[in-house]
Parts: structure tokens; sequence; C-alpha cells
């Protein structure tokens, strides 16, 4: 009775519980876990995202260091823009908060998770339940409709038709394109997509927001009418978002502007 008790409080709080282990007495691999909100709803709102002395190193003949020492605490409602010359490691920092690679040393916490203590799986379900992607390529898939794509991430959870279909058409409004859910990709302009790919990675209302270089294929117009729109939503929806850009026009649509370097983070000026 106790362990139930134990885990009832824990889904109560929303922390994140392994599943019961074997009956036959060994210890299985807990590769399974329920993903639910940090236990802490102040601690929530303070921190979404925390990195703590965090490093990552590629092997090779001559084993190369990416990061080193980076640290960086993101609350619900901030956006950034991290900067840095090219090959210092900001697309390698955003796929490590991702869960797509592993560092090698130090933590990051997504949502009050530690991404150390995930297995593969559960990596993939907190990536679909929690975060937000936004590319320069688009990532559209042309034999989906507008409105197929924007679906794409809550139908992955298996929500009710109707309920999706209005979400869909909710984001596709946010982005000003109510009017075209039935239009194909291969009829939308390159800033369309963008937006198309805004919608997409918002319309499941992710915690964290990971956008590489969203605007690096669009004419200057059109990026600055996506910057402002993807500042708009992610502020909207009270999301925290991460702007991995070389411009600084794109950093300055953020609230402050990071600076990464060989050596760590540092705050680089104010917008």
């Amino acid at each position: 009775m106790a362990g139930k008790s134990w885990r009832a409080g824990c889904r109560r709080r929303g922390t994140i519980v392994p599943q019961a282990r074997s009956r036959r007495g060994a210890h299985a691999p807990l590769r399974v876990f329920v993903l639910l909100a940090s236990a802490d709803p102040d601690e929530y709102a303070r921190r979404v995202l925390s990195i703590r002395s965090l490093g990552k190193s590629f092997p090779g003949p001559t084993p190369r260091t990416v990061l080193a020492n980076v640290s960086l605490d993101l609350a619900a409602g901030d956006y950034v823009a991290i900067m840095g010359e090219s090959g210092v490691g900001k697309s390698t920092l955003l796929n490590l908060a991702a869960g797509l690679d592993r560092p090698d040393r130090g933590s990051i916490l997504v949502d009050g998770v530690d991404l150390a203590t995930l297995d593969d799986d559960a990596l993939t379900l907190l990536r679909r339940r929690r975060m937000g992607f936004v590319f320069q390529a688009f990532h559209v898939l042309p034999y989906l409709s507008v409105g197929e794509n924007v679906a794409l991430p809550l139908a992955l959870q298996h929500g009710a038709r109707i309920a999706l279909s209005q979400r869909v058409q909710e984001m596709l409004d946010a982005v000003g394109l109510g009017d075209r859910a039935a239009s194909r990709p291969r009829e939308l302009s390159g800033g369309e997509l963008q937006r198309v790919a805004i919608a997409r990675a918002l319309v499941h209302r992710p915690a964290l927001v990971l956008a590489d270089e969203p605007t690096g294929n669009l004419d200057p117009d059109s990026a600055a009418n996506v910057l402002a729109l993807l500042r708009d939503v992610i502020k909207g929806q009270g999301a925290t978002g991460v702007l991995v850009t070389h411009s600084l026009a794109a950093a300055r649509t953020t609230d402050r502007i990071l600076q990464l370097t060989r050596d760590g983070m540092r705050e680089a000026s104010s917008p």
C-alpha cells in the first residue's frame, strides 16, 4: 500500500515515475517512464530548461571539444537567442537539449526531467509531448496537406479527431494561414512553408521550442515576418524559446542574446 500511495502522490505532484519492477523479483530494466510535469509547480515556472556544466567532444585521431562548461537556466516565457562563430557548437547544443545526442559531461533538465535518466523510448515521448522544433529547411511533408502537416504532433498523441481538427485550425489562424488547410506544400511560398512549420511546432503546446536558423532560407522581408510571428506565438502560449542564429537582426527579436564560445556561455547584450 505504501508503494501505491507513493506513486499516486508522485502523479498528483507531477513527478516522473518509473514503471513497476518485474514481479519475478529480477530488477527489470526501467525502460518506460510516466512523463509528467515538474514535481514543484514553482520550480517548473522557474526552469523549463536547465543546463549545468555541459561538455561534448567528438572522437577521432584528434579528439575535438565542441562544448565546454555551458550552463543555462530558462523559465517559462523566456525567449533567448544563441549566437556564436561557425563550429562553436550551437546546433550541437540544441541536439543535446532535445535529447538527440548525449553529453560527455554535465546535466540537462527539460521540464524538470533529467534527460540522463531516460532511455531512447522515453526521450522520444518527452520530445513528442513537451518540445517543438523549427528548422531552416521547413521539413514539411509534400504528400500531406497543410492541415495534415500541422496535425502530425497531435496525431502522434492519438488525440480525438474533433479536438485535433479544432486545434489545427486555431494554429493555422494564428500564423495567418487559416484558409490554406487543404493546400499542398508546393502551392505555398517559402515564408508560408515556415509558417506551417511554426504552427506544427506549437500545435501541441510544448513547454520548450527549439529553432535552428529558421529564416536561413528566406528573403529579408519574409524572414522579418516569420521572426515576428515566431515570437508572438511562443509568447502567446507561454512557452520557452531558444533561437539559434547567425543573424543579429534575428537575435534582436528575442528577449536576450547569449554568446556561445569555446569556454561556455555568456550574456552578449540586450536586444
